[in-house]
């Protein structure tokens, strides 16, 4: 048994197609059946279904995948780690951020990291908290910006900041400059422009509503926060997103909230035991530094 035997059969199982596997492996359709059959012969059991429309492993090939997967996810991370060079003068890294990251926190970082190591690839991807959680357990990324209660038993968390969130306005907005708390049922048929349901600070934005017994009207709602940055930048609605990006962003105005948002505590997620590249170490100890008000210290 070989290693190309378990990617093939992973191709074939992923595909339920021959023919869609072989393309997707750039082999031949009877190249694939010989190297399939020759690993069923090793094992001495049948791995995959062939008798419906779609091929579909069989009870023994689904055990067999399962320790294949992980077995693959080793030495994948093997081979990252002989490549792994301690001087940074070269690698990659592998980043995801949940969305209201990208708007304020990402592009420091990554600005800052790559300034320091330009000989590192970073790839960063942005994705709900639970996909970054999945793609960390599955070895698809390296780290992950999100919140520091994760979901998942494989996955650990390394405390950065906490976030506030508050009311943010543009310029022509009647309450552009307020410097002094605003008192939430002040919100109470308040049109806002919010993020759509999908994002999980909306949900937390939501209850904090219900918490507080308003409805304020949703005026607008999007599935972006760079088209939120924008409508309330040029117009007369306002939001409810992290001070930060008030911060960062330029003509907008961060009003705090009586009673205040409850903080969530942001974090780097990664995966419990895996090998930490120098990359990686090194984002995460630059990051650790980050200040979401003051930004770098010094």
């Amino acid at each position: 048994m070989e290693l190309r035997h378990i990617r093939y059969l992973l191709a074939v199982a992923e595909h339920q197609n021959f023919t869609r596997a072989a393309e997707a492996l750039h082999v031949s359709q009877p190249t694939l059946s010989q190297q399939i059959k020759q690993l069923e012969t090793a094992l001495r059991v049948q791995l995959l279904d062939r008798s419906g429309r779609v091929v579909r492993t069989t009870d023994a090939g689904e055990a067999f995948l399962h320790y294949a997967r992980r077995a693959l996810r080793d030495l994948e991370a093997a081979e990252r780690a002989i490549h792994d060079v301690q001087d940074l003068s070269r690698g990659s890294l592998r980043l995801a951020t949940t969305p209201t990251f990208a708007a304020y926190l990402v592009g420091p970082l990554v600005d800052r990291f790559t300034t320091r190591h330009p000989g590192i690839a970073v790839t960063v991807q942005e994705m709900t908290q639970d996909r970054i959680e999945a793609e960390l357990a599955r070895d698809g990324l390296e780290i992950g910006i999100a919140f520091a209660d994760v979901r998942s038993d494989e996955i650990e968390s390394e405390s950065l900041f906490v976030e506030t969130l508050s009311l943010v306005v543009g310029e022509e907005h009647p309450r552009a400059g307020r410097r002094k708390p605003l008192a939430a049922k002040e919100l109470d048929d308040q049109a806002l422009v919010l993020l759509s349901s999908d994002f999980a600070t909306r949900l937390h934005i939501d209850r904090y509503f219900k918490d507080q017994g308003i409805t304020p009207r949703t005026a607008v709602e999007v599935s972006s926060i760079g088209a939120i940055v924008e409508i309330v930048r040029r117009g007369r609605l306002a939001t409810v997103l992290p001070a930060a990006i008030a911060l960062e962003q330029q003509g907008l105005f961060s009003i705090p909230l009586s009673p205040a948002l409850p903080p969530r505590t942001v974090a780097l997620l990664r995966r419990k035991g895996a090998y930490r590249t120098t990359a990686g170490r090194a984002f995460a100890e630059m990051a650790s530094t980050w200040d979401d008000r003051d930004g770098w210290p010094g």
